[in-house]
C-alpha cells in the first residue's frame, strides 16, 4: 500500500490555541478516509483540520518522533 504524508493542524476554535500543533498523518493514496489519525494517535473528522502545504507553526513532538524520516523505507498507515 502506498502512503503519502499529510501535515495539518486543528482549525481555530476546535481546540485551544496551545493545542493547535501541526500533526503528521499517513494517508493511503488509494482511499479517502472519513477520519484521519496522526502518528501521535490524535484523530480528527471532517471540518476539524486545516491542511497545510508545508509544516508551519509548532509541530507535534510525538508525530515527529514516530513519522518516517526522509529517505527511510515506506511505512504503512496506522491502524486504529
Amino acid at each position: 500500500m502506498t502512503v503519502r504524508l499529510v501535515v495539518a493542524r486543528p482549525l481555530p476554535g476546535t481546540v485551544g490555541e496551545s493545542r493547535r500543533v501541526v500533526h503528521v498523518f499517513p494517508v493511503a493514496v488509494e482511499t479517502t478516509p472519513e477520519r484521519l489519525t496522526a502518528y501521535c494517535g490524535a484523530a480528527f473528522g471532517p471540518g476539524e483540520l486545516e491542511l497545510l502545504e508545508r509544516p508551519v507553526g509548532m509541530p507535534c513532538v510525538n508525530c515527529l518522533r514516530r513519522a518516517p524520516s526522509p529517505g527511510s523505507a515506506e511505512q504503512p498507515a496506522i491502524e486504529r
